[in-house]
């Protein structure tokens, strides 16, 4: 997997099979979803000019330049060296084993080039792709939100993980208690 900045031929995909899949979109953004035409600027694809607050990112597959879905590092905080997680990748490549390749390299950026301390994702308790995708990076589950998200008609329960860049390290060198690629259960 690879992560590289948003191309023109990649919003119309990202918008038709990630933002217009309502039932997923509604599951993984905290905003309520409406109806965007496509080429809008209102896209949450639409190609922007860089900030501090957020990096993102086109995730593809290397063997074939195939574009895989999205990540970002979005609420950076550059005092607090920190920043929250996301990712989503299309429909059909979904299952893959793709997210936690690009996970790894979020982290990787968030910490070896910005030089983030922590890093943050959340999912809803539900989201199993999400969790295990977590656990295997090495992130730690820190807490639960109760009813925190809107979902299909009713409040579902957020779990919260945090990873720091001590941790991460750690992981990478091999020093620490648990290898990255270990799975433990939420």
């Amino acid at each position: 997997m690879g992560l590289r900045a948003r191309q023109a031929s990649d919003v119309a995909v990202l918008h038709d099979e990630l933002y217009n899949d309502v039932d997923t979109r509604s599951r993984a953004d905290t905003r309520a979803w409406r109806p965007i035409p496509e080429g809008s600027t209102a896209s949450p694809y639409a190609l922007t000019e860089p900030t501090d607050e957020a990096a993102c990112f086109s995730v593809v597959r290397l063997s074939d330049g195939e574009l895989a879905g999205e990540a970002l590092l979005w609420g950076i905080d550059s005092h607090n060296r920190s920043g929250h997680l996301g990712l989503s990748l299309r429909p059909r490549l979904r299952g893959a084993r793709l997210g936690e390749d690009a996970t790894r390299l979020l982290c990787h950026y968030g910490f070896r080039t910005l030089g983030l301390h922590r890093l943050q994702m959340e999912t809803l308790v539900d989201n199993s792709a999400m969790i295990r995708i977590a656990n295997q990076v090495g992130f730690r589950r820190e807490g639960i939100r109760r009813q925190a998200a809107w979902v299909d008609g009713t409040f579902a329960d957020e779990l919260t993980f945090g990873l720091l860049a001590s941790e991460w390290a750690e992981a990478r060198d091999g020093t620490a208690g648990h290898s990255p690629t270990s799975s433990s259960r939420a």
